[in-house]
């Protein structure tokens, strides 16, 4: 028998092939109180939804791989940020989408750990980019003479790849406490997708520890760039309003208008939730998982736009390409 034993503080916890002797596979619920004749509509939403993150976001990408322009620290956050979008909506929507147009509803026990694990590894990973956002702009404004110095591509590139490393360990040791627990009972996932709380909800041993560990981890990821964010644009908003002139004003807001949009469209939903659970606000099942949906994929679906209409340089890069493939086409017709 498969076993691994390790100890942590006192707990002692045991992995073992005997722990999945029970249940081989989960069922996907989605949304509970959703009638049959309304899946296949569901399915073609979703579907369109994934078909747009995927468009926006590559399109994104490729324009700024292959644009020179647009190689500055800036730029290489927002292209982090979008691959992890690719991946994250990619890691949920086609189950989704398979569960309400094909009726497959069941997912492996161990795809179901795996999906967990990226769901957060990438929810994880888009928490610090908003807080790597946050510094290139409270560097750029608070400190311009230094900003160059302080902030290169180099530096962008090093600090994103600590993220992309970092941001694993914060999902894995939920995982490591989650695959130590029996699954014998239940095998229901109250969601669209599997999460730590409807994995851990069905765990047939004490699951009090797994879950503190879960919550306190949940609120380092999701506090502590927050309060980083508020801090820089707190001190960002106190240099602006020093500045003399209101066409001044107006031109350093608008160089991080674009970020601050995207920090807010991906905090204030999260924190209107958590508020909501703290005060025992009572959410039904399909509002809960419909409201996670939202501003889980809502982000990476209007990311793009936000990049194209609100970024000078983006769009006079994009206008330039669609120009100058415009006139090849006619010069070929010619």
């Amino acid at each position: 028998v498969f076993q691994i034993s390790f100890s942590l503080r006192g707990h002692r916890f045991t992995m073992s092939d005997t722990n999945q002797s029970s249940i081989k596979e989960f069922i996907i619920v989605g949304f509970p109180g959703l009638q049959p004749q309304y899946h296949s509509l569901v399915a073609l939403v979703f579907f369109l939804v994934y078909v747009t993150i995927l468009i926006g976001n590559i399109l994104t990408t490729a324009l700024l791989f292959l644009e020179r322009s647009l190689q500055k620290p800036m730029y290489y956050i927002i292209l982090n940020l979008a691959l992890s979008d690719i991946c994250f909506s990619t890691v949920t929507l086609p189950k989704i989408i398979v569960r309400y147009w094909f009726q497959l509803k069941s997912i492996s026990f161990v795809g179901c750990f795996v999906q967990k694990q990226l769901v957060h590894y990438f929810g994880t990973l888009n928490s610090f980019i908003m807080m790597l956002m946050a510094l290139d702009r409270y560097v750029a404004i608070c400190f311009p003479l230094r900003y160059h110095m302080l902030i290169s591509n180099r530096t962008i590139l090093i600090l994103s790849c600590m993220l992309w490393l970092i941001s694993w360990i914060f999902p894995t040791v939920t995982t490591i406490h989650q695959l130590a627990l029996s699954y014998c009972g239940p095998n229901t996932i109250n969601h669209c997708y599997c999460d730590s709380i409807s994995i851990t909800n069905l765990a047939c041993d004490d699951r009090t520890f797994s879950t503190v560990v879960s919550f306190v981890l949940a609120m380092l990821v999701l506090l502590v760039p927050l309060s980083f964010t508020i801090f820089s644009y707190g001190h960002i908003i106190i240099s602006v309003l020093r500045i003399a002139s209101t066409q001044g004003r107006y031109k350093t807001f608008s160089t991080c208008s674009t970020q601050l949009c995207i920090i807010s469209l991906y905090y204030i939903p999260r924190c209107t939730v958590y508020t909501a659970n703290l005060l025992l606000v009572i959410i039904s099942a399909d509002w809960r998982i419909l409201t996670i949906l939202l501003y889980s994929l809502l982000p990476a679906m209007v990311n793009p736009l936000i990049y194209f209409f609100r970024t000078k340089e983006i769009k006079q890069s994009l206008m330039k390409r669609f120009r100058g493939e415009k006139i090849a086409v006619q010069t070929e017709k010619i």
